[in-house]
């Protein structure tokens, strides 16, 4: 079983070869939101590499947000012109899940604990969600303005991982005794083989022709000021 799973929900965009449930090629880059120029060599690699061993894709596996509209879009897009073009299935994993992978990662001997991906919206809020240490959702995802009081509900004698490039900004005003946080958390496509591949087993694929993107928020656009009218 290979997938080939593609990651583009933020500035970090990245793709991943998996083989079964072991990765087998992987590659990112941080340099900034320039994911339609550098997503297809990318994946021009993996399918150079896929066809050295003689083998084809079986599918491929796209973060399904939230996170960047455009860096969504063009991820998404790509994975379902992949998608048709081989007629090979489509598969989504959350942006959050993947996120809350690779800080488990990180922290790797902890248990019981409750984690909290948070990618950065505007000002104080965040899009979020709170998994349990087996992975469950406690908490479906959501935009969330953050206050002192916003996670108070949860448990106060576990350990609470805050991470992701929302967290930073809400340090400050979240004074739990259990809470923790991780720096340096960014949604990586080799994090995403796990729960693409229970997918894959399950058979639970998105359709090709109207998946869209979990955006959570609708996309707005600004007007600059140099391309105002008066009236």
């Amino acid at each position: 079983m290979n997938i080939l799973h593609l990651e583009t929900s933020t500035h970090v965009y990245s793709v991943a070869l998996s083989k079964d449930e072991v990765c087998i090629f992987s590659k990112s880059n941080a340099e900034g939101m320039n994911h339609a120029s550098m997503l297809s060599p990318f994946i021009q690699e993996v399918l150079q590499h896929l066809k050295s061993l003689g083998e084809t894709l079986d599918a491929v596996a796209v973060s399904s947000g939230p996170g960047s509209y455009t860096g969504l879009r063009i991820g998404v897009s790509t994975a379902k012109g992949l998608c048709y073009g081989l007629d090979i299935p489509l598969i989504s994993v959350s942006t959050l899940e993947i996120m809350t992978i690779g800080a488990k990662k990180q922290c790797p001997d902890n248990q019981d604990s409750l984690w909290v991906p948070m990618m950065d919206a505007r000002r104080m809020e965040v899009y979020d969600a709170v998994y349990d240490q087996a992975g469950t959702i406690i908490r479906a995802a959501a935009a969330t303005i953050v206050d002192e009081n916003t996670y108070r509900g949860l448990p106060a004698n576990t350990p609470i991982y805050f991470f992701g490039n929302g967290a930073a900004k809400c340090k400050s005003v979240i004074n739990l005794r259990n809470a923790h946080f991780i720096e340096d958390i960014h949604p990586l496509a080799e994090n995403m083989i796990k729960p693409a591949v229970q997918k894959y087993k399950q058979g639970l694929f998105e359709d090709v022709a109207y998946f869209e993107p979990f955006y959570l928020k609708e996309f707005q656009t600004t007007v600059p000021k140099k391309g105002m009218k008066r009236v």
